[in-house]
């Protein structure tokens, strides 16, 4: 079996409820590739103030209702705007340029599940993604690190916004890949 490539992830999504719907996802690996998407299908009737506010804010091309471009790269980041189905679509491709995938993401209670729902389910994901990913939460833990740590801070990325705004899918995974690499564990 190959080495996995890890791949640091995260999802805006329209609340902590059932039936929540994504908004986006961005992912970013350990050799520097990245991916980020936006839905245009999301519930747009499950979005509260805080939503609007935190994470349409900051996203691309929805918080102004552009219609941004369907597909494109901007040197080793992939950029989509639109449905389940086409976002679904990509991904596997991009995901497809790795030969075997280890997910790893902050509190992925809620991500993982939206993840598999992408593809239709957990027994659909493209099969070289290793089908129990790994949380930031529980390394923390696992280290004798408080579990609520503020990520950007732990990771050096708070000065100044360097991470990016919160709640933006793409620089939470990259929070993510911060704060695992300085965990260290070689893996």
């Amino acid at each position: 079996m190959p080495t996995p490539e890890l791949i640091f992830y995260d999802a805006e999504f329209t609340g902590l409820r059932q039936h929540t719907t994504l908004i986006s996802v961005g992912f970013s690996s350990t050799s520097g590739a990245e991916f980020y998407a936006e839905f245009t299908d999301y519930d747009r009737g499950q979005c509260d103030g805080w939503i609007r506010d935190n994470v349409l804010a900051h996203t691309r091309w929805l918080r102004d209702g552009e219609a941004g471009p369907r597909w494109s790269r901007e040197g080793g980041l992939t950029l989509c705007l639109g449905g389940r189905a086409e976002v679904a679509g990509w991904l596997a491709e991009w995901l497809g340029q790795f030969p075997a995938v280890e997910i790893w993401a902050d509190c992925l209670a809620w991500d993982w599940v939206l993840f598999c729902e992408l593809f239709g389910g957990a027994l659909h994901i493209p099969r070289q993604v290793f089908y129990m990913p790994h949380d930031l939460a529980t390394l923390f833990r696992c280290r004798g690190l408080c579990a609520d740590t503020p990520r950007a801070e732990f990771a050096g990325l708070a000065q100044a916004g360097a991470a990016g705004p919160r709640h933006n899918a793409l620089c939470d995974a990259r929070v993510v890949k911060a704060c695992y690499q300085k965990i260290g564990l070689g893996i």
